[in-house]
């Protein structure tokens, strides 16, 4: 049952919950006497305040009538009786309930009046030193500045908790320079949609080409360009975004982005005739990438180290023969300050790499694995019987003195290691390693390894590719397949497609098959079918666990939002011991498995006694439980335990079926593929590389061989914007 655009007004008598991360908030509302459950997104409220709200009652089988809020005007209590409940709730620190009885008992309806204008008074009241004045008039002052902007804002349906990151960030100066610059709420950290801010910018008479609105849009423009990988853009192209999003004239475009550059709110950098725009942290990313990789070439080991001789020790003790190749790159990691070993599937880049680790650790060297993903952290732990790290575990999340997160590790607190080993670098992105190189000595030694065939990074930057093509840092690429990687169809057909030949689609009896199927519902229905029967049946494969669908995009019939919403209406059906949550793309239910789609740095999490904070971009897991009453969901992400509001949902995905694109660093023991009707900016070979090379033990390819030839033949990739190739030859020029 829902009633519509209601409004009811009355004062709170309990608050029962709240989430003080997003100002969602349960709480008893007496409205003339009658008691109503009150629910929504209402930000910091305490008990005793008068609220006038807008929304509609909702009926839910577990918890009865409860009424969403969906817009609140807030009034401070006006009666002594409701100012003393309010104060007694610890609304204001310092203030109890035996205080809160004293200050009201001494100033009447009058209370909140004085402590919000003339706070000084309090000292009247027996028992408050002119020390514990001060200390609650400071406090005092924090509360109303927080209700100002946190009012302010919701004339204009701006959701509490961008006032609350406001007053977090910009403190009690919040509603002064929201007023001056509305579009700092765009700025990081509080991150208002621009359309948003401009809308307040026009109720603010801020007119249409001041330097304010189109510094804030250039850079609105940016991030969706950087959201798209690039970390720079073409000024030609930004002009032309900017003329049709802003509404601006090239002068006044102009104008404005030479103010910014003038104040280092845009950076830029020029390639011959060609001059690219950078958002303030892709260019220091950028540049302090080519400054510190040009000193870290300079490092070797001593002269008199005898290479040859111990990676023939480490055969003998092995028994293991390396190949020309692999022995260059042993010799390159341990002998250079920093290297690339590259190369594809079944080409010894474990084997390689095991004796790299193995012959520094002999040597004394303190080695760290990291990788960009904690599924490409287990499998490099896996493979290499080592324990290895996310990259952002090894430079640890923390608070600042500001309450901001930042990495505990960087240039004044190093991490301890001799030579640190970053696997699946194409999908580390240009921020990343940036933070990285940040934490490490100058004399640490750094061997990337990974793939340039893959896909690039989820974030900005082509970073594998500019330092392999910049020969700024030396390369070694693996290219012989072992003999036993040769009885994998999978490895041989990856290596024919990264070579544009067309894979063997006809063999049966190997790991990787073709099933031809050019109407959708029937390629649907044979989706599910070997997910949910056959390939459990056959090879005991779990469904969630160990099968995975790839998709190359998120739209069509056999994209992964249609996908997964069959799937789990198969794979995990509604239920009544089953709770869900409803959301606008998905339906949400105990038991699904789900993938996070952006980085969350603020997300805490724990697994047994540790506990840790971050949840990021590609993590897969399981909900084990959805809680309407707090408005919760709590989700497993391979022993790490966290728990999302509501409102954070949507940072979650299905992902029964998830696109080729998220899947880089994963290894799955299945891998099933619908490969047809594929949109043609999608077709293109190293997608579906990419994707074959995500299968351990089995691939399956649904769709026409002239879809799956189409994308081998065609090589092109979508290009992405980024300096740092140039930035790192400039130094080789300046070296030489």
């Amino acid at each position: 049952m829902s009633v519509e655009n209601l409004r009811i007004e009355g004062s709170v008598e309990n608050v029962l919950f709240r989430n003080e991360i997003n100002g969602y908030i349960v709480l008893d509302l007496d409205a003339g006497g009658e008691l109503i459950t009150v629910v929504g997104l209402l930000g910091d409220i305490e008990e005793g305040e008068i609220l006038l709200l807008e929304g509609n009652y909702e009926t839910n089988r577990k918890y009865g009538t409860q009424f969403h809020a969906s817009y609140c005007e807030r009034k401070l209590p006006s009666t002594a009786v409701n100012i003393e409940k309010y104060l007694a709730s610890g609304a204001i620190k310092g203030i109890g309930p035996g205080l809160a009885r004293k200050i009201v008992n001494v100033f009447g309806a009058n209370t909140l009046t004085i402590m919000e204008n003339a706070p000084h008074r309090l000292s009247e009241v027996k028992g408050i030193s002119p020390k514990m004045c001060g200390e609650i008039e400071a406090e005092a002052k924090k509360l109303f500045s927080l209700r100002l902007v946190t009012s302010y804002l919701a004339e204009y349906q701006i959701k509490p908790q961008y006032a609350m990151k406001t007053y977090r960030k910009y403190g009690g100066d919040s509603m002064e320079l929201i007023k001056m610059n509305p579009y700092i709420l765009c700025g990081d950290g509080i991150d208002l949609e621009f359309s948003k801010a401009d809308a307040l910018a026009e109720e603010l008479d801020i007119p249409r080409n001041s330097h304010k609105r189109v510094i804030a849009g250039l850079q609105y423009i940016l991030k969706m360009y950087a959201a798209r990988g690039n970390t720079c853009m073409l000024v030609d192209a930004l002009i032309k975004a900017a003329g049709a999003i802003l509404n601006i004239s090239e002068k006044e475009f102009f104008e404005s982005y030479n103010t910014a550059m003038e104040d280092n709110e845009l950076f830029n950098h020029v390639i011959g005739e060609y001059e690219f725009v950078y958002l303030p942290d892709y260019y220091y990313a950028e540049t302090f990438i080519a400054d510190r990789i040009h000193v870290l070439s300079d490092f070797s080991s001593p002269t008199d180290f005898d290479c040859e001789a111990v990676i023939d020790a480490e055969e003998a003790e092995k028994g293991i023969k390396y190949e020309e190749k692999q022995r260059q790159a042993i010799t390159t990691a341990v002998s250079r300050g920093l290297m690339v070993l590259t190369g594809g599937p079944g080409t010894g880049k474990t084997t390689t790499l095991n004796a790299i680790i193995s012959i520094f650790e002999k040597k004394g060297d303190k080695v760290f694995l990291a990788a960009p993903t904690g599924r490409a952290a287990k499998r490099m732990t896996d493979l290499t019987g080592h324990e290895a790290k996310t990259i952002h575990r090894i430079l640890e999340v923390v608070y600042d003195s500001d309450d901001r997160l930042i990495f505990a590790h960087n240039e004044n607190n190093p991490l301890d290691c001799d030579v640190i080993v970053v696997d699946e670098m194409s999908m580390v992105d240009c921020i990343l390693f940036e933070k990285l190189l940040r934490a490490l000595r100058l004399g640490c030694k750094i061997i990337m390894v990974g793939d340039f065939h893959q896909l690039p990074s989820v974030g900005a930057g082509d970073l594998l590719k500019d330092m392999i093509y910049s020969s700024a840092v030396p390369v070694v690429e693996l290219t012989e397949i072992f003999r036993q990687a040769q009885k994998s169809c999978i490895v041989t057909n990856a290596h024919k497609i990264v070579s544009g030949e067309h894979p063997d689609l006809t063999k049966k009896d190997n790991d990787f098959f073709f099933f031809r199927r050019s109407d959708f519902g029937q390629a649907v229905e044979l989706i599910v079918d070997l997910t949910k029967r056959r390939l459990p049946k056959a090879y005991g494969y779990s469904p969630t666990d160990d099968i995975q669908i790839l998709t190359p995009s998120r739209k069509g019939a056999v994209g992964t939002v249609e996908l997964n919403k069959i799937l789990q209406e198969k794979l995990n059906p509604p239920a009544k011991a089953k709770a869900e949550h409803k959301g606008f793309t998905y339906t949400y239910r105990v038991g699904d498995k789900v993938m996070q789609t952006r980085n969350n740095y603020d997300m805490v999490w724990k697994k047994g006694s540790e506990q840790g904070a971050g949840i990021f971009n590609g993590d897969i897991g399981k909900i084990t439980s959805i809680n309407p009453a707090t408005q919760t969901a709590v989700v497993d992400f391979d022993g790490r335990i966290a728990v999302y509001p509501f409102d954070l949902l949507p940072h979650l995905e299905l992902a029964y079926a998830i696109t080729v694109h998220k899947s880089q660093g994963c290894e799955f023991e299945a891998v099933i593929m619908p490969v047809m009707g594929v949109f043609q900016k999608l077709a293109y070979r190293n997608l579906l590389y990419t994707a074959v090379t995500r299968a351990k033990r089995l691939l399956i390819l649904v769709g026409t061989e002239d879809s799956i030839n189409k994308m081998v033949d065609n090589n092109k990739r979508s290009r992405r914007y980024t300096c740092l190739r140039d930035m790192l030859k400039r130094k080789e020029k300046e070296e030489a």
